[in-house]
């Protein structure tokens, strides 16, 4: 590998040259500023950013329910093409759960449920019913109880219950105009960038016709991902750009009517991160075994890891092609392709696939400050790192996760440099993982997640992102907004939509070179 890896960057080199990118040494560097992006938590019940008032857009899909039966055992539901119950069978209900957080993280207080059609609703656990009328609910939440129980009993074939919206305390009469919680809007103020990664559910999406797309009218959210109307919407009153991930499955028609459909809505001022799904270059992800197969079905390579990252490719110079066409140009446009942060050669292999480079603006890496402790192998095992104290542990984070980071981010800039493309990261922040049944440890896990919750973090984070600024990087967009932290790990910047940003070091760190950067860009 490492005699063919500097063939190929030779190659690369003296190809550069004959095109005039790189010519007598001197090196055509893009023109880049720093700043500050954010991919957003994922729509699923359990997800505690809390964006929208209206929680039902998040509620787990239908669970048909039996009398008599284990839970969720009942027959397949009868459902439109919305997601919402036509019909049940006797002795059966349809159920779903609603803010499934923990400790009281959520506001508690009188909801107001609507819905349109005939019917009966219960609800149970954290919610009991104070009102009831045709059409509307009021409803007295207790969140230290744990998540709401919704059911549907009853319903009319001919009139069934749908459009259900259960909006938080407060927001009853203006939900409509302003679906965004006003604390989400705040919290992400001054953000240039959202990565809506994780809202369309990029990963393994089903996604390949515009018919297929996530609509407002929906259910949940939390099956397909959130509209395309309402990532625009947020992006427009907040004054960010947008960074759409097309799904590896999305055919010509789709990509086509999504960027038709930006084009008329997103404000002319903003700007579009297009990228071809996510981390296609990774095994572990259902979209990199199918580019895989692709590639090799076109002859790209034989082997399907290289195969993936050439389909990756050519599939996103034909995307990028479709936005030019519909944009009339590419002013507006930051095309994207993306690649492994600790592999330089993944990044040669795909820029110059075919001259991918020519039609692209960005090379996207995620250069986290990892440390994926397992049970055994090379590096610190799980047991012995369990032993470690907070300060041994980040004294590691410090000494040598976060050089190697920062030495990640100068290699990819060289290459990037000279394929005339701008650096940015779709994924950055730390990436204190126990891998695989390391998280089992829960010694180990407790000690990752106090690492995360340490002042010294954000001193990390701080030197991280000065890297950044200092070795040419443009848009760094963390990973991620809100989450709990837990064995699959702890990426939020804070854990909860009510957390103290005081406590949060991680967050702070965030929000000093979110300033810093936008007060450069001001000048």
């Amino acid at each position: 590998m490492g005699k063919k890896c500097f063939l190929t960057r030779s190659i690369v080199a003296i190809l550069l040259t004959s095109t005039g990118m790189v010519c007598q040494g001197e090196i055509r560097r893009p023109q880049v500023s720093p700043k500050m992006g954010i991919n957003l938590a994922g729509p699923a019940d359990w997800n505690t950013e809390l964006p929208f008032v209206d929680v039902f857009k998040f509620s787990r899909p239908w669970i048909s329910q039996q009398k008599g039966k284990p839970w969720g055992q009942g027959p397949r539901l009868d459902l439109d093409d919305h997601g919402w119950v036509r019909r049940l069978e006797p002795d059966c209900w349809a159920e779903t759960l609603l803010c499934t957080i923990d400790g009281g993280h959520y506001p508690s207080g009188n909801y107001t449920v609507f819905y349109d059609g005939k019917g009966k609703i219960e609800v149970g656990n954290a919610a009991r019913v104070l009102e009831e009328h045709p059409g509307r609910m009021v409803l007295e939440v207790n969140s230290t109880k744990g998540p709401i129980f919704l059911r549907i009993t009853q319903t009319d074939p001919s009139d069934y219950i749908r459009n259900i919206r259960v909006i938080m305390p407060g927001f009853e009469k203006v939900y409509e105009k302003e679906p965004f919680h006003p604390d989400f809007l705040k919290r992400w103020a001054g953000v240039k960038c959202f990565r809506f990664m994780d809202w369309m559910e990029t990963n393994g999406s089903r996604i390949a016709r515009w018919e297929d797309r996530p609509m407002l009218q929906d259910a949940t959210f939390s099956t397909k991902g959130v509209p395309l109307e309402l990532m625009i919407d947020l992006c427009n009153r907040q004054k960010a750009d947008a960074w759409f991930c097309m799904p590896h499955l999305a055919d010509d028609e789709y990509v086509r009517k999504f960027a038709q459909l930006v084009k008329e809505k997103l404000q002319p001022e903003l700007k579009i991160y297009i990228e071809y799904s996510n981390e296609v270059w990774n095994g572990m992800f259902e979209q990199s075994r199918w580019a895989g197969e692709q590639g090799m079905r076109l002859g790209f390579a034989e082997k399907p890891w290289e195969a993936a990252w050439r389909y990756t490719a050519w599939r996103s110079v034909q995307i990028f092609r479709i936005w030019e066409q519909v944009f009339g140009g590419t002013e507006r446009l930051v095309r994207v392709l993306p690649s492994q942060a600790a592999n330089p050669y993944v990044s040669e292999q795909i820029l110059s696939f075919q001259d991918a480079y020519r039609n692209a603006d960005a090379l996207a890496i995620a250069p986290y400050i990892s440390m994926n402790v397992q049970t055994s192998g090379s590096g610190p095992t799980a047991h012995e790192v369990a032993q470690w104290s907070v300060e041994k542990l980040l004294d590691y984070v410090e000494n040598e996760s976060l050089p190697r980071a920062i030495d990640w981010i100068r290699r990819q800039k060289e290459v990037a440099d000279r394929f005339g493309v701008r650096l940015v990261a779709y994924e950055a922040g730390q990436h204190l993982v126990a891998i695989s049944d390391a998280n089992r440890n829960q010694k180990l896990v407790e000690l990752l997640k106090q690492a995360n919750r340490h002042p010294r973090m954000g001193l990390i984070y701080d030197r991280y992102f000065q890297a950044w600024e200092q070795l040419g990087g443009d848009l760094c967009c963390h990973f991620s907004s809100v989450g709990v932290f837990n064995q699959w790990g702890s990426w939020g910047l804070l854990e909860y939509a009510d957390e103290s940003p005081a406590q949060a070091p991680k967050f702070q760190a965030f929000q000093r070179w979110l300033q810093k950067w936008n007060l450069t860009l001001s000048r």
